[in-house]
C-alpha cells in the first residue's frame, strides 16, 4: 500500500497520524537511526508462512521474529519466512520490504509481538523506503486487531529469524 492509500485508509477512520519523510533506508535499524525513533517503537513487517498460508509478523526494529515462538503462539504445525516471490504480487503498490503492517487490507492474519503494545505510539513503513507513518498504538490496534503474542526475540538470539 503506497502512502496515498495509507493516508486514505487512516483518514477514512478519522485517525490522527504523522508522516515522516526520510532518506532511503532499507533496514529497520537504519530507519530508526535516521528518524531518531526508538527501535522499540519502529515496527517492521515480516511476511511468514504458517501452515502454508501467508501472514504478517510485526516486531520492533530491535527484535527478530522467532519462528518457533510464532509457530507455538499461532498453533501452527509449520512456520517459515515467506520467500519474496511468493508475496510480491500481494503488495503491488509497495516496495518489497516496506509493506505496512495492515494485514487486514491484504487478507492476512497479523501476529504482533506483545512488546509493541508497551509504547503509546507505533511507526512503520508506509509502502516505500522513504516514508514512515506514526500513530497511536491504540488506533493501530483498533484498525488491525492483531493477535498480540510473544513472537519476537532479541536480534542476537541464534534461534530467531
Amino acid at each position: 500500500m503506497s502512502l496515498p492509500k495509507v493516508r486514505e485508509f487512516l483518514d477514512s477512520h478519522h485517525i490522527k497520524y504523522v508522516v515522516i519523510s526520510r532518506s532511503v533506508a532499507y533496514t529497520a535499524a537504519g530507519i530508526a537511526g535516521l528518524t531518531h525513533i526508538p527501535g522499540r517503537e519502529l515496527a517492521k513487517t515480516v511476511i511468514v508462512k504458517l501452515d502454508g498460508e501467508l501472514a504478517m509478523a510485526v516486531v520492533s526494529a530491535s527484535q527478530r521474529v522467532d519462528l518457533a515462538l510464532l509457530k507455538a503462539a499461532a498453533g501452527a504445525k509449520t512456520a517459515d519466512l515467506a520467500p519474496e516471490f511468493e508475496f510480491r504480487e500481494r503488495f503491488p503498490d509497495c516496495e518489497v520490504g516496506a509493506m505496512p503492517p495492515f494485514g487486514n487490507l491484504y487478507g492476512m492474519a497479523v501476529y504482533a509481538d506483545e512488546s509493541l503494545a508497551l509504547d503509546k505510539e507505533i511507526a512503520f513503513n508506509a509502502g516505500s523506503h522513504r516514508e514512515l507513518v506514526r500513530l497511536a498504538w491504540e488506533d493501530y490496534e483498533k484498525l488491525v486487531q492483531p493477535k498480540l503474542l510473544r513472537v519476537a526475540a532479541a536480534k542476537h538470539d541464534a534461534q530467531a529469524a
